[in-house]
């Protein structure tokens, strides 16, 4: 491959490769990495991201970059255990904003109603503002993530009861 299409990144028909190989052997999750470029492929989500391109396509599958962020919070964790509500985890790895903007109001607060397929927070991957919608309906009972902190794949973000 030549240094000009490692710079590049991952173009759309090795993408849809691993979104190939996924399906046909029924995984959920791919990670790969050659020559400096590195993808990872998550079934379920709606955007898709290659590190070091980004292209935004709806389908059956997220590719994000590999990214590091700090584990949940032990107190966060125990929070989600201890009640009884359902949990909306982070469908992917970013920094979490509750607003569409600094001086607009939060998607949600506690106390609040929320519908299923309703935007509660935004996930920013890669300078790419994602708004994530909730899982269920039903009040928000908890908000075990801060403003601005990074988050993992599948760490809670949401108790409603």
């Amino acid at each position: 491959m030549s240094d000009d299409k490692a710079r590049r990144g991952w173009d759309l028909a090795e993408l849809k490769r691993l979104v190939t190989l996924m399906k046909a052997n029924d995984l959920g999750e791919v990670e790969m990495e050659e020559e400096g470029r590195r993808v990872r492929v998550v079934r379920g989500g709606r955007v898709v991201e290659a590190f070091p391109m980004t292209v935004a396509q709806p389908g059956p599958a997220t590719i994000a970059a590999a990214a590091t962020a700090p584990a949940p919070t032990p107190a966060a964790s125990s929070a989600a255990k201890e009640s009884n509500g359902v949990e909306i985890p982070s469908p992917m790895v970013g920094t979490f904003y509750r607003s569409p903007s600094p001086d607009a109001k939060a998607f949600v607060e506690v106390g609040q109603a929320v519908k299923e397929g309703e935007v509660i927070c935004i996930i920013e991957a890669m300078k790419l503002m994602n708004e994530i919608d909730s899982d269920a309906a039903g009040v928000v009972k908890a908000i075990l993530v801060e403003n601005g902190q990074p988050v993992e794949y599948g760490q809670p973000l949401f108790i409603l009861g």
